[in-house]
């Protein structure tokens, strides 16, 4: 008897981590069960004829705030959970800086209550810690989470801070001893807090930059590596901005420590004068750094130095980003920009780089690198047989102009307002289910809200960096 399919895709260009090839793939419930050749078409409920687009890995953004609870008139998951599809985001981690802050192991299975029937996305979370809570993440089980966010230094919406280098040493030990990889958010406070005394708070954004130099950055850096050197621990350090740090985090994990770093979409598209032009839209921390930096970030992207890309997506809404300089909070919804923005970037920046090319490397960063980082990798961030069927399909050549009636984040702007990208997901699937259709720009259409709290496997230290050594 001949098999029978839930979904087929046709006429695709797939995206494997062995390369890309001309075909298609089969579902069977929410897993994907075969990988077509060209041309092979078996029976199906649905068929979905890509066109010749390439069929990418369903993204995986590790770093969203999606605002749930107690700040929800920023972003909700409603609105959080469509700009990801609609990037071709299927599956976010959410940090923990909410009202109340996730710092209770146990206060996990709540917010995976509440999230559940608004989130058309797959979800894990991040704990956080304070200075009071770190015994809490010895009750801590990889159910709840398997990473912990650490603010070394903090912002409006960021007020637990860990200062003491003797409360960050106990946190890394306390880490090491339970598998838990720590995610960080690493500048340090105590460098901001000496310049802020002998000068006055920028009243401009043209010195908003120089304010929140890369000392801070470095310096955290040089700490997180020193404590990962004396407890083992595993840790990915955050929107990474300067050519200093991504030099420094290189060469210890190269040194064989368990050090991995994140760089965002931003930190790859804008520089400092953009700040100067653009004001509070890109208002962050860590600041906009200049265009050696970014062009440092982007050798490092290129080269397998990062192990993944994230969006830090964190809304704020407009009339929050029309305070003064010094009340404006940081940051930008960025979650639905992740993968256009990069796509873009690469584009502008090698021009002869094949399409083949640019798409494994956003595979490689979008989803490969954070499924094996947050224990995903058994069932997420890879078209492979036996994998959930979360994939999108991208137009490589498709050039358009951003716009705000493109946006789904609850505050309705895009610090990517104007500009022209190049590529976009048409088609959004999620454990078998299309829960974006944009192939009709005029009528695009949404799924269900079924995203389910995802089990992951615990954080092994140094997994990640061996792996990729292996494979070299």
């Amino acid at each position: 008897m001949t098999q029978s399919y839930d979904l087929v895709v046709t006429n695709a260009r797939v995206v494997t981590p062995d390369g890309v090839t001309s075909g298609g793939l089969a579902v069977s419930g929410e897993r994907i069960s075969a990988i077509l050749a060209d041309g092979e078409q078996p029976a199906a409920k649905e068929t979905i004829d890509a066109g010749g687009r390439y069929l990418l890995p369903g993204g995986i953004d590790p770093h969203v705030h999606f605002r749930t609870p107690g700040l929800t008139h920023k972003e909700d998951w409603a609105h959080g959970s469509r700009a990801a599809a609609a990037g071709g985001v299927t599956t976010v981690i959410d940090m923990p800086n909410t009202q109340p802050p996730l710092i209770e192991p146990e206060l996990a299975a709540e917010k995976a209550s509440t999230v559940s029937g608004d989130s058309l996305v797959d979800f894990r979370f991040h704990m956080g810690v304070t200075v009071d809570s770190v015994e809490n993440l010895r009750r801590l089980q990889p159910r709840q989470a398997t990473s912990v966010k650490v603010f070394m230094t903090g912002h409006h919406t960021a007020p637990n801070i860990i200062r003491d280098p003797v409360v960050l040493d106990r946190i890394f030990q306390v880490a090491a001893e339970r598998g838990i990889r720590l995610v960080l958010h690493a500048e340090d406070d105590s460098v901001f807090s000496l310049l802020d005394e002998t000068q006055a708070p920028p009243t401009g954004y043209d010195a908003y930059e120089s304010a929140h130099p890369r000392t801070g950055g470095i310096v955290a850096s040089s700490r997180v590596i020193e404590l990962v050197r004396k407890h083992g621990t595993a840790a990915h350090i955050l929107h990474v901005s300067s050519s200093e740090e991504s030099d420094l985090l290189k060469a210890a994990a190269k040194a064989g420590l368990p050090v991995t770093y994140e760089v965002t979409a931003h930190h790859l598209s804008f520089s400092a004068p953009d700040t100067q032009r653009l004001g509070a839209r890109i208002r962050l921390r860590p600041a906009i750094r200049c265009e050696k930096d970014k062009g440092r970030l982007w050798d490092a992207v290129m080269e397998g130095s990062v192990a993944s890309l994230g969006s830090d997506h964190a809304p704020h809404t407009v009339e929050e980003k029309l305070l003064a300089v010094a009340d404006a909070p940081p940051g930008l919804p960025g979650v639905q920009e992740l993968i256009i923005a990069l796509y873009t970037g690469m584009r502008r920046r090698y021009p002869g780089m094949s399409t083949d090319e640019a798409m494994r490397h956003v595979a490689r960063l979008t989803a490969e690198g954070p499924a094996d980082l947050f224990g995903l990798g058994g069932r997420k961030g890879r078209i492979a047989v036996g994998l959930d069927a979360d994939f999108t399909l991208f137009d490589p050549d498709v050039t358009w102009i951003m716009a705000a009636k493109h946006t789904y984040a609850k505050v309705g702007w895009s610090a990517y307002e104007g500009w022209t990208f190049t590529g976009r997901p048409d088609v959004t699937v999620r454990r078998g289910e299309t829960i974006w259709d944009g192939r009709d720009p005029e009528q695009p259409r949404f799924g269900t809200a079924s995203g389910i709290w995802l089990d992951a496997e615990p954080a092994v230290p140094g997994g990640f960096t061996a792996q990729r050594e292996t494979s070299a």
